[in-house]
């Protein structure tokens, strides 16, 4: 059974059902954002969607964040997820691309927090370790392992999206155990675990 609260000036559905949630999976991108969400009923999970926004053609990286935001919002909107789990940029060379990559992800988790869902970051390494049991998995060994997981039929050609989708089932496996990643229930704990982030 479901039930509905307003939050926010938000209708939010609120299972009743012990142990069930839905968790959604964002791996951010300024090119491609795949994203994947599962449902957890009891102690096994059910795959819902899988997905890509492709952001190739856009030119103006603003409007790159902007559509992010947007894109979130929908499927926060349309899925009423419980959690959202993102993949953390992973740390390079790059500086510019680490730059880009953290703005996406910030954008995302803002689009959650907006809503009041907790946030929950996952390193690449960990999330690659959860699904295959390997840190160094390919991407093209994490998507054969979540369709075996979760009885995909076909996988897709562009692997954004399974990348998004390990990062739910990441969250999944994880949950109830000792914090593995950051986590963030509102703009308040936020602020509070990124105060060097923060000018004041």
């Amino acid at each position: 059974m479901l039930r509905f609260v307003k939050r926010d000036g938000h209708v939010r559905k609120i299972q009743q059902l012990a142990k069930e949630k839905i968790i959604l999976g964002i791996d951010p991108g300024t090119a491609i954002m795949g994203f994947g969400i599962i449902h957890v009923k009891g102690n096994k999970m059910h795959f819902v969607q899988m997905n890509e926004l492709d952001m190739r053609k856009i030119t103006d990286p603003y409007t790159k964040l902007r559509r992010i935001f947007e894109r979130t919002i929908e499927l926060i909107d349309t899925y009423h997820p419980d959690e959202i789990a993102l993949e953390a940029p992973f740390f390079g060379k790059n500086v510019q691309s680490m730059l880009k990559l953290g703005r996406a992800q910030g954008v995302a988790m803002a689009a959650g927090l907006s809503r009041d869902i907790p946030v929950f970051e996952y390193a690449p390494l960990k999330i690659k370790q959860a699904i295959t049991g390997k840190g160094r998995a390919s991407k093209e060994q994490v998507a054969k392992m979540l369709q075996s997981l979760l009885g995909i039929k076909e996988l897709p050609k562009n692997l954004d999206m399974t990348d998004g989708l390990a990062a739910a089932v990441c969250h999944y496996y994880n949950s109830g155990k000792v914090t593995i990643g950051k986590n963030y229930t509102g703009w308040a704990s936020f602020v509070k675990q990124n105060e060097k982030r923060i000018k004041k």
